[in-house]
């Protein structure tokens, strides 16, 4: 098998997991670069604090990266994917919630600019995309603004395409459950989006 990228470049998802799974680091290499657009934006539609966004994404990669020999059936990549998102995203809050325990209000800086989301604006996307820009950021604030279980839920039927099931699995809550928060998210989204849809 020649080390020829194009290759790589074509074949299905399933195919690169299960080459990744035999130490095949150019497969792995193109299997971290086809996800890692998908990592960012659901990171970047979960975080209140955007200036997270990049490390939580690499951070992602990298767990991705170590345990993708852990993972027993190839099939099941993207449910596995979103659920070290959806571990790491908790984490996060765990940690700022412990944070605000400890922090006094005078070391806050919420006014610090996210340097971080620079990265993403040179790669432009086509012309009638950046128009729309300013109605996704109206999106994502809408989104942002949803209570965490509703933002988790929402993102990961929405933007990861995830079954109800398989987003049960990652949150660790019923089918019933995930449906509810998926349609009060819905219906909030719905309301708060009223007036530029």
């Amino acid at each position: 098998m020649s080390g020829n990228k194009m290759q790589y470049k074509k074949m299905p998802l399933e195919e690169l997991v299960v080459l990744s799974q035999q130490n095949d680091f150019k497969a792995l290499e193109e299997l971290i670069k086809r996800e890692q657009k998908n990592v960012f934006a659901a990171f970047s539609y979960l975080c209140k604090k955007q200036e997270n966004v990049a490390d939580l994404t690499q951070e992602a990669l990298l767990r991705v990266a170590k345990n993708i020999q852990n993972l027993k059936n190839p099939k099941l990549f993207k449910s596995w994917l979103n659920q070290i998102i959806t571990n790491l995203f908790y984490d996060e809050l765990r940690k700022a919630q412990k944070k605000a325990d400890t922090v006094s209000l005078d070391e806050e800086t919420e006014d610090s600019p996210p340097i971080k989301l620079q990265l993403l604006d040179k790669k432009c996307k086509p012309p009638e995309k950046c128009i729309s820009s300013e109605l996704e950021k109206i999106i994502k604030n809408a989104i942002l603004s949803l209570p965490e279980q509703f933002r988790v839920a929402i993102i990961l039927r929405e933007f990861q395409g995830l079954s109800y099931e398989e987003i049960a699995e990652a949150t660790h809550s019923s089918v019933g459950t995930v449906k509810s928060r998926i349609a009060r998210a819905r219906g909030k989204l719905q309301e708060d989006l009223k007036a530029y849809i």
